[in-house]
């Protein structure tokens, strides 16, 4: 897609990722990585007698999973030459993800700012969907920044 496309997607839908199986083998997986092993996350046991009812996926889990849903949910720019996460304007968790649910990413297109040459920083709307709730997992404004070819 061209910038100039891109651009005129601006408080548009820009996509929707797949959907993504929460699996206790990844929430696992990632208590390991960051050595967060709260019960209501790793111990299907004593979870249940939590307020969930069973084990959750950690929030940040569900926001580290952000990158590859955008692989699926937001469109190329031609001449991109690299991407950067930079940062977050807001970011809730409004529903836990229970174990066995299956999540996808809902982006929007809320900001571009082209004021630097070969430069594109966005800010996106994201809408975390739990299959089959109300509610989503979080929503969030996700600032990007792309860098892209230049002539110069």
């Amino acid at each position: 897609m061209t910038l100039d496309e891109y651009l005129s997607l601006q408080g548009r839908e820009l996509g929707v990722s797949r959907w993504f199986d929460i699996t206790q083998e990844r929430i696992d997986a990632f208590a390991e990585v960051t050595e967060d092993h709260q019960y209501i996350h790793t111990d299907p046991v004593a979870a249940a007698r939590s307020p969930f009812g069973g084990t959750i996926a950690h929030g940040f889990l569900t926001v580290s999973l952000l990158s590859a849903m955008t692989y699926d949910g937001v469109p190329a720019i031609d001449g991109t030459k690299m991407s950067v996460n930079y940062g977050f304007n807001k970011l809730r968790f409004l529903s836990p993800v229970k174990v066995g649910s299956r999540i996808r990413a809902r982006f929007e297109l809320k900001s571009c700012d082209t004021s630097r040459p070969g430069e594109i920083t966005t800010v996106t709307k994201v809408t975390v969907e739990i299959d089959g709730a109300e509610k989503p997992a979080l929503i969030a404004e996700w600032i990007g920044r792309r860098y892209l070819e230049t002539n110069e």
